[in-house]
């Protein structure tokens, strides 16, 4: 490894010692850059690294609200304004019980490569909550949501900081935080959040982007290597929310079988194909368990999760898309699913596979869609729908879905680009993480010291 690369990594592993998961985002992109730094000294006399890893601000706030039965309750919350070099900062809200200090730096951090990739003018952001949605009624998580905003607005703006949903963050949140944001303000401002639901100034197909995204970065991918396609290949998606529904949809549409999906409890499988018109029950209508599944189709098998292992992965399948959270596949789940003979993996979550998983896909083979890269899908809409904000104008159905097919067509070829000039082969991971740090690191450069 480049001596300056070390040099910085050491350095933010001693300052952010106890924040693992944000160790991990920067390790992971910095290690891939040593072809680039090798050819670029002047890096290290701007302090490109150093700069990269350090948030421009990061805001904890505390959140007290009240429940159904009068209790008065206190939650933290979060918002990481980690880059602005060539945009507003832009990122979702999550709200889980997991939520910290380092999940939301480096989900900022993966942020503010994903969105340079898009080509789009966005900066990098991320916040969120530790507050559960899950079990709660629509009054608490309205009363919650005006919390969170009363002190978020503060810090957030159409040209400053633009949050969107992340994990329990979906339409019925953003329309609670864009109320309270509405009535503070005493002004309309519809790009301040994106999201939204489409009777004030959300977006079609805005839904469906992350999960369809993904899937036209993979069918470019695919296509790329050894032209094949998505038809007759089996597929297992962890997870159940927006990303994996619409995945599956997308790859339905292009002549897959989907056979297992999860959720936190546990996965079914269906070696017949699963129904996604009851998955979408389950999930959107009722917000019941995967579970349930198997009342409906008794020859689907449920297989639960246990102390961290996922079952999903144990299942034989072609490709493998991980979509529900980070660090959901590791290295005995990547041997298991190459032995089954898996052909690539599409990472629909935000850092869903463990570093050494990573290293062992590419190892063996396997075509690995890496998530800064394939899941731009849900920002780059987020960014179209800001634009048509701006306009006081709204797109078709057909016209988003086109430019987003346009946008992450162009993402893999960024991300292979980069990866054949630095002799990197099919390593779309180091590519995707190398043209976003070039484009980034020129607007550092040309910006000054700021």
């Amino acid at each position: 490894m480049e001596k300056y690369i070390e040099r910085v990594l050491n350095s933010v592993k001693e300052k952010d010692k106890y924040e693992k998961e944000f160790l991990q985002a920067v390790d992971e992109v910095y290690t891939s850059l040593d072809s680039v730094i090798k050819l670029h000294p002047e890096f290290e006399k701007f302090a490109i690294l150093e700069r990269m890893a350090e948030p421009e601000r990061f805001i904890s706030f505390r959140v007290p609200w009240v429940d159904d039965r009068g209790n008065i309750v206190v939650n933290r919350g979060y918002r990481v304004q980690f880059s602005s070099l060539i945009g507003p900062y832009k990122g979702g809200l999550r709200f889980h019980e997991s939520v910290n200090q380092s999940i939301i730096k480096f989900l900022g951090f993966e942020q503010v490569f994903k969105n340079a990739l898009t080509g789009l003018p966005i900066g990098g952001g991320k916040g969120g909550s530790d507050f559960n949605p899950k079990g709660k009624s629509d009054n608490e998580i309205m009363r919650f949501c005006q919390s969170f905003m009363t002190e978020l607005q503060h810090h957030i703006g159409q040209d400053v900081d633009v949050p969107a949903g992340d994990i329990g963050v979906g339409a019925r949140e953003i329309g609670y935080l864009f109320g309270q944001y509405k009535r503070i303000k005493d002004a309309y401002e519809g790009g301040v959040l994106t999201g939204k639901g489409l009777s004030y100034g959300g977006s079609l197909a805005r839904t469906e982007a992350t999960g369809y995204g993904l899937i036209y970065f993979m069918q470019e991918m695919l296509k790329n290597n050894c032209d094949q396609t998505f038809a007759e290949k089996t597929v297992t998606i962890s997870g159940s929310g927006n990303v994996a529904i619409y995945a599956a949809e997308k790859v339905l549409q292009l002549g897959a079988k989907v056979i297992a999906m999860s959720d936190s409890n546990g996965c079914i499988y269906d070696e017949d194909g699963i129904d996604l018109g009851l998955i979408k029950e389950i999930k959107e209508v009722r917000r019941g368990r995967i579970k349930e599944y198997i009342e409906r189709n008794p020859s689907a098998k449920y297989f639960e999760s246990k102390d961290g292992n996922f079952p999903i992965w144990d299942i034989k399948t072609d490709i493998a898309l991980p979509c529900a959270t980070q660090n959901e596949l590791n290295l005995d789940s990547a041997k298991k699913l190459v032995a089954n003979g898996v052909i690539a993996i599409g990472e629909g979550a935000n850092m869903p596979t463990c570093k050494d998983a990573i290293e062992y896909f590419l190892a063996n083979n396997v075509l690995v869609a890496p998530a800064k890269a394939a899941n731009a899908g849900g920002v780059a809409t987020s960014a179209i729908e800001m634009s048509q904000n701006s306009m006081r104008y709204y797109y078709t159905f057909e016209e988003v879905d086109a430019k987003l097919e346009s946008i992450m067509k162009n993402i893999f070829y960024s991300c292979k680009n980069a990866a054949e000039k630095y002799n990197l082969g099919r390593n779309y991971v180091a590519g995707a993480n190398i043209a976003a740090f070039l484009k980034l690191a020129q607007a550092m450069i040309e910006q000054g010291v700021v």
